[in-house]
């Protein structure tokens, strides 16, 4: 069987997956809040556990692996943006409108992500249905000495019983505390200790329990639904490198002193960030957009999915405008090439052993590149579908039918008619040798001029005739 390595950020090196159970290897990707669209960066660990999904799915059989991935369903920004519908006369009370805006948001994310290609995880917990499993943890985290009530609706975890923190990030106590994401709670015994529930107001979704009508803190939510789905030992977790510290670093805090029979998740993925034409992302700067923006623009999901796969997921990830042209190019390529052709039997070897070394993806699709001179297109076609790339379904922006190539043909067939007049064909000689180099075939006759896309059409090209 195929030798599969990742690289673990708790221990900082790369392992070789000897999943719990070979059987059912489990692994879980903290999913969205859902008060927004998702931007770009929210879309890069999607991709990266998707490709991760279908390698294990390869390797251990489709009805071997459980992925989940949750929604975050409660939580104050999405209070915050059904509060102001509410303020601009929108019908219904706060807490329908929070669960209008929560299912709204989830449709928009799952259908985004699908335009890039990711399968729908096998489990996609919502937090709201977990509620009476987060507070079963808490009581049991309260009777083990590891969290305590203050006695006005908020419980807190004790960072310092558990001794292992901070091992995850590998911070220290100061760089912990300033960099935390620290909720406001009159009474800690400790600057480092969180929440796990607090106060909810009669308006806003909450829930009874020992210490009072309330909601659950965000870290406990992937505690309890993955212990529900998993249990207290189980593969892989993972999530921007954003998550580390403070929530996956609290994570591993409450679900190892609620459940220390276990060992919670053996490996942990992150992935790193995102830029945008080498700048951070961010609304002030102005480059800031969300999967839908790209898409509305005209990029193609596999564009966008080609693009992400070119960075290995460890590293910085710019998202420019000519990597998507460049990418575009070559989907064009391999889509020709692959067209009206079976997909070999199995992904080429090459590929499947750089995606089976820590999800090098960057070194696979070198490989599909050197497929592709060789005109193995079978094999390209295996390959490519392995990475979620080349599928039917998304080969529609592809077609070629639907490339409008009009003004060009235009363009040509009035040069033609000029030249038979003035008996002058420099500039029809000079439009067909251009559209010959974009990987346009050009089609004359006396009827009129067609253009149709070739394995090298370049679109790029085409644009700066």
């Amino acid at each position: 069987m195929t030798t599969i390595k990742l690289h673990n950020t708790r221990t900082r090196g790369k392992e070789v997956l000897n999943p719990i159970n070979p059987d059912d290897v489990r692994l879980y990707l903290c999913g969205p809040t859902v008060y927004d669209r998702a931007h770009l960066g929210n879309a890069r660990p999607v991709v990266v556990f998707d490709v991760l999904y279908r390698l294990l799915r390869h390797v251990y059989g489709a009805n071997h692996v459980s992925y989940a991935r949750n929604f975050t369903d409660v939580d104050d920004k999405i209070n915050a943006t059904a509060l102001a519908r509410k303020e601009a006369g929108a019908p219904g009370t706060l807490e329908e409108l929070v669960q209008q805006r929560t299912e709204e948001t989830i449709s928009w994310y799952l259908a985004d992500m699908a335009e890039l290609g990711a399968l729908e995880p096998d489990h996609m917990p919502r937090a709201t249905a977990y509620i009476p499993q987060m507070i079963d943890m808490i009581e049991a985290l309260i009777a083990k000495g590891h969290a305590y009530a203050d006695g006005a609706g908020h419980v807190l975890f004790s960072v310092k019983s558990y001794k292992d923190y901070g091992a995850l990030s590998g911070r220290s106590v100061d760089d912990m505390i300033a960099g935390a994401r620290v909720e406001v709670a009159d009474n800690k015994r400790d600057p480092m200790d969180f929440v796990l529930w607090k106060p909810s107001t009669d308006e806003l979704p909450g829930w009874d329990s020992p210490w009072g009508r309330g909601r659950p803190g965000w870290h406990i939510e992937c505690s309890a639904m993955s212990h529900e789905l998993f249990g207290a030992s189980f593969d892989i977790h993972g999530g921007g490198n954003d998550l580390m510290f403070p929530h996956h670093e609290n994570e591993i805090a409450q679900s190892c002193c609620a459940h220390p029979e276990g060992d919670f998740a053996r490996i942990w993925l992150h992935n790193e960030m995102l830029q945008v034409e080498g700048k951070k992302m961010s609304k002030s700067l102005g480059n800031f957009f969300t999967v839908r923006d790209l898409l509305d623009q005209g990029y193609p999901g596999e564009v966008i999915r080609l693009v992400f796969l070119q960075t290995h997921y460890r590293k910085p990830m710019d998202w420019t405008d000519k990597k998507a042209k460049e990418a575009e190019a070559t989907l064009r390529k391999w889509r020709a090439l692959t067209a009206g052709i079976e997909p070999a039997p199995t992904a080429a070897a090459a590929v499947l052993e750089a995606l089976s070394d820590d999800l090098n993806t960057a070194g696979a699709l070198a490989e599909l590149h050197r497929l592709a001179s060789a005109g193995a297109a079978a094999d390209l076609l295996a390959s490519a579908k392995l990475m979620g790339l080349l599928s039917d379904e998304m080969g529609a922006w592809a077609a070629g039918e639907d490339i409008d190539l009009s003004a060009y043909e235009k363009a040509l067939f009035e040069a033609r008619e000029i030249a038979m007049k003035t008996k002058d064909f420099a500039e029809v000689d000079r439009l067909k040798t251009a559209y010959l180099t974009a990987g346009v075939e050009v089609r004359m006759s006396k009827e009129g001029v067609q253009l149709v896309p070739g394995p090298d059409f370049d679109p790029e090209k085409l644009g700066a005739i």
